[in-house]
């Protein structure tokens, strides 16, 4: 492997969600990443989230196979798992027995209350996650029900994507010396982490605490999405004056002084009407070709299947292929560090051999196998 965490060694107890895609972005960034996965467990075929990956299945259920777990934990550099609060420790793979094995490991752990607390042992989705922790207040327009943007906030934005900035600092951490340890990672703590911005624009005057009324939310003319003559969508985000005049000048509306008074919360729905009557007289890409690739802040709202063909994409290869599956690559991007390719995702238990040979078990195979301890 390549790319800034080679040489780093991660074992990933399977789940499903923000767990696999912490450990896709380890493996992208050139982690090794071990799945242990369940016998009898299922993998969407091609699923991008377990890109990149080597698989044994092993009973955790039976002591011979919890022993074996712990073998290849003591391997390793960091671990991750998303089981509630008490599953692991009931299993024997609990941090302190752990951290008896491999004092430097770095245990991670993702849930969506978190530990502890009075919902830590509920079960939850990422839709109750960043109920609680306020997000999803924000999301949604002005006088509708909050509108839960799919799963990102919570299971990625909140919880993988934290989770895998936590794994990466505590192993640096023990890199400088310190001694491997536990990383609480909740989804209702990290969405609530993302609003941080929106809670100093509350605590200045300048957020209010409703959906679809605010700057970024819907709530103004200039920051908003719009339906086009085609019934496809474009995206405006003219905040700064510059680009609001821009966006007047192109759209000849230079001389409409309702335009003026761009920050005048109070007419933000007028205008707002204006635009919509205004952007559905032209289609999508006609819309394109006068706003494209200029200061307005404009892009087209593109589908799934659009998204990769736009020619920026291209240009940057922010969508790639693997094993036929068209997926989004890996990201961010290094000066110097150059990540591999991704590889698609193993079938369930495919590297059972290399992964007992890599701790001096290879001739137990047919053993573990017959005692149903891996298949």
């Amino acid at each position: 492997m390549t790319g800034p965490l080679a040489g780093v060694r991660i074992i990933e107890f399977t789940g499903i969600g923000p767990g696999p895609f912490c450990g896709m972005m380890l493996a992208d960034h050139g982690a090794e990443v071990i799945r242990i996965d369940r016998p009898g467990g299922f993998m969407l075929p091609g699923d991008p989230l377990a890109r990149s990956r080597k698989s044994i299945a092993i009973d955790t259920k039976k002591p011979e196979g919890a022993a074996l777990a712990r073998e290849i934990v003591k391997t390793a550099d960091g671990l991750i798992e998303g089981y509630r609060p008490g599953v692991m420790e009931r299993l024997g793979l609990g941090p302190q027995i752990l951290h008896k094995d491999n004092p430097k490991l770095v245990y991670g752990r993702m849930t969506g209350w978190g530990q502890n607390g009075p919902y830590a042992s509920a079960a939850g989705h990422d839709i109750n996650y960043i109920a609680l922790s306020g997000a999803l207040h924000g999301c949604g327009r002005k006088n509708d029900k909050p509108t839960p943007p799919v799963n990102y906030l919570g299971d990625f934005g909140g919880g993988a994507m934290m989770l895998a900035f936590g794994m990466v600092s505590a192993i640096l951490a023990v890199k400088n010396g310190a001694k491997g340890q536990v990383i609480d990672c909740a989804m209702t703590d990290g969405s609530a982490l993302l609003t941080a911005m929106t809670y100093g624009l509350k605590a200045a005057g300048q957020w209010r605490d409703k959906r679809g009324v605010n700057l970024l939310d819907t709530g103004a003319h200039f920051y908003d999405t719009y339906e086009t003559k085609d019934g496809k969508w474009i995206s405006i985000g003219a905040l700064e004056p510059q680009f609001y005049a821009l966006l007047r000048e192109k759209l000849n509306l230079a001389e409409d002084k309702a335009f003026d008074a761009q920050l005048d919360q109070s007419k933000w729905d007028l205008l707002k009407q204006k635009l919509t009557e205004i952007f559905k007289t032209q289609t999508r890409d006609d819309w394109c070709a006068l706003l494209e690739n200029t200061d307005v802040c404009f892009a087209p709202v593109l589908s799934m299947e659009e998204a990769p063909l736009h020619p920026h994409n291209v240009s940057r290869g922010a969508f790639i292929t693997v094993d036929g599956v068209t997926q989004p690559g890996p990201a961010p991007r290094y000066s110097d560090s150059k990540n591999d390719h991704p590889t698609p995702a193993p079938d369930v238990g495919a590297d059972a051999v290399e992964i007992l040979s890599m701790i001096g078990r290879r001739e137990d195979e047919d053993k573990l196998r017959q005692a149903g301890v891996i298949i």
